[in-house]
């Protein structure tokens, strides 16, 4: 058997011309070396598999080329190859630097490539310092790492930084080709661009799924055998699902999710492609904004065609509900639900009405219309397998009402008319009390006396008995009420007035209410008159006591029997008490009190 070599190894780049992506890195560091503009400390930094390693050992390779070395020579004595991840001592960094010392015995420059960089000790970093800042002339470092964001900054400030991008989707999907080509495999575009994008930027990872797609699909790849090894959702899928969509068949789209999920795919996944869809659709409404669509050619028609028949409204709702649907689905209870719910409510953005005399002789789409209609309300659930309609009371409106009032007056004016009774002796309550496997029955529970005595002033709403009760309960309470020339109005002192304004603090303070009493005792009120002026520093404070103004007035009417009694509460906001002294002020105290701290503190010379 064959020994068999990665393609990641197989064809990694010999010469700058072969690093795919880096077109700017690569052509500075030729530049640079052409001109001898070289700088002795690199630090390659940027995400895996984009070629920064390949990068260090190009340049390390061609630094030292002459023209007269041998054509497969790679100078491997040369260049040295640290591991930073399991060589992160002082130790390993001290022998690193010993052998900085000695000059190369073929070539012109020692390259030490130090991977990781970012996994060394902080106490292996300081060491490295000064050999980095002013290393001898035959030595070069190249520092690579995916986190330039853990290297301390004296590092990074000692080396030139070259910030490797990931690489596009279509530079991958080239170099596949070429590769497919070489090894004499027929690969589909899809199918090359599919792995393009699963390898997410990182050509090592592109080179490590091609390996294996091709182990799975052998010299034929297509994207039926991309997508079914890959475990990625093909796009015929969310085509169709859009598709349903604006035929608005809910039954057809539960289905096909179905399928997805018996394929083993998560929700989750599917909600977030569904909504890229929808997003690549939007793209190619405009001919400016379709160059952002990264498929194949022959998706890119399907994208086209399709795009045709939706909307720019329908993808614009799309995008939202299923975006919606995303941010909700790690929290929900039910997520098979909730992604359902999400497909019902697309499916039914372009339906403009009831669905009748369908082939299928089912209607899936309810208008929103259905349920304001008198079918819908008219009907009650009484068991669970039937539905009997169940008759409402007309609420009367305020204009009716009116002129029922109005007539009844009028009627009452003409002679011979009796007046409708309005005594209640009882009120009957209908329970209805619904048994296992029984109907529902009714029955008039007569209430006892005291309750009959209790409720005999409460009356319906519904009825001109109710308005003309009201009525007259409305005179009755206004002929109890003393007139206002009947309110005594006796003169007071603000000394009494003061004294029934403590006895009310203590009241508020036996009621538990010390925010409201923090308040009454925060200044003294002052009397004008029968004017109580309150003074507060914010208007938190007058709002607060405004709400139990009513109930302070009612006590100091009562007890000074003055019926004029009122509150002016006013916000000053100068106002302020004052609860912590400072350190001066202390001093200052304490001087007034004793004065010979003053002369204490200038005998020690003593500060505050």
């Amino acid at each position: 058997m064959e020994h068999f070599i990665v393609s990641a190894r197989k064809y990694r780049p010999a010469t700058f011309k072969d690093v795919v992506g880096q077109q700017a890195i690569t052509n500075t560091l030729d530049n640079a070396i052409e001109n001898n503009h070289l700088a002795q400390a690199l630090l390659f930094t940027g995400p895996r598999g984009v070629g920064k390693t390949t990068c260090a050992r190009i340049l390390a390779k061609k630094i030292n080329q002459d023209g007269t070395e041998k054509e497969d020579e790679d100078f491997a004595f040369n260049i040295f190859e640290l591991d930073a991840a399991s060589n992160n001592s002082v130790d390993d960094i001290r022998n690193l630097i010993d052998q900085v010392r000695i000059p190369p015995q073929v070539g012109k420059y020692k390259v030490y490539i130090i991977d990781e960089v970012h996994m060394l000790s902080s106490a292996a970093f300081n060491a490295f310092l000064k050999t980095l800042e002013e290393p001898p002339k035959h030595a070069i470092f190249i520092l690579a790492t995916t986190e330039k964001h853990k290297i301390i900054p004296t590092i990074l400030s000692r080396c030139q930084i070259f910030d490797f991008r990931r690489i596009g989707v279509n530079d991958i999907k080239g170099h596949l080709a070429d590769v497919a080509k070489a090894e004499g495999i027929d690969a589909e575009d899809d199918a090359l661009h599919i792995i393009a994008q699963k390898a997410d930027g990182a050509l090592r990872d592109a080179l490590s799924i091609f390996d294996r797609v091709v182990s799975f699909a052998g010299k034929n790849l297509t994207r039926e055998a991309v997508t079914e090894n890959l475990n990625v959702l093909d796009y015929t899928w969310y085509f169709q699902i859009t598709d349903l969509l604006l035929q608005n068949n809910i039954p057809q789209v539960l289905v096909t999710y179905n399928d997805i999920l018996a394929k083993g795919f998560d929700g989750h996944h599917f909600v977030m492609g569904l909504a890229s869809h929808f997003r690549d659709l939007m793209v190619c409404k405009n001919q400016e904004t379709i160059q952002l669509l990264e498929v194949g050619e022959q998706v890119k028609e399907m994208y086209l065609e399709q795009s045709k028949k939706t909307s720019a409204q329908f993808l614009m709702d799309a995008i939202e509900i299923a975006n919606t649907c995303d941010l909700k689905y790690k929290n929900s209870q039910n997520q098979r639900l909730l992604v359902e719910l999400c497909l019902m409510q697309l499916a039914s953005l372009t339906f403009q009405g009831e669905k009748k005399n369908s082939s299928s002789g089912q209607r899936f789409v309810i208008a929103p219309s259905y349920f304001k209609s008198e079918e819908f309300t008219s009907k009650r659930i009484t068991s669970a397998g039937s539905i009997t309609p169940k008759p409402f009371r007309k609420i009367e409106t305020v204009n009716t009402i009116q002129q029922e009032v109005a007539s009844s007056q009028a009627e009452k004016s003409q002679p011979n008319v009796q007046e409708p009774t309005s005594n209640i002796s009882s009120v009957n309550v209908k329970a209805e009390t619904t048994t296992k496997g029984e109907a529902a029955t009714t029955q008039e529970v007569a209430q006892p006396s005291i309750a009959t005595k209790r409720n005999e002033r409460k009356v319906s709403a519904l009825s001109l008995k109710s308005i003309q009760k009201k009525q007259e309960l409305k005179q009755e309470l206004e002929a109890n009420q003393p007139k206002e020339e009947d309110l005594p109005v006796n003169n007071f002192t603000e000394e009494e007035m003061l004294k029934y304004w403590n006895k009310y603090t203590k009241k508020v303070e036996k009621d538990g209410k010390f925010n409201l009493l923090s308040h009454l005792t925060m200044g003294t009120p002052k009397l004008e008159g029968a004017i109580i002026h309150l003074e507060f520093p914010n208007h938190t404070i007058k709002t607060e006591v405004e709400r139990a103004k009513y109930d302070l007035l009612g006590y100091l009417r009562e007890k000074l029997q003055n019926y004029e009694v009122d509150l002016d509460i006013t916000v000053n906001e100068t106002t302020e008490k004052r609860y912590v002294y400072s350190t001066r002020e202390k001093f200052e105290k304490m001087k007034e009190m004793n004065p010979a701290l003053e002369r204490l503190r200038q005998e020690f010379d003593l500060d505050i």
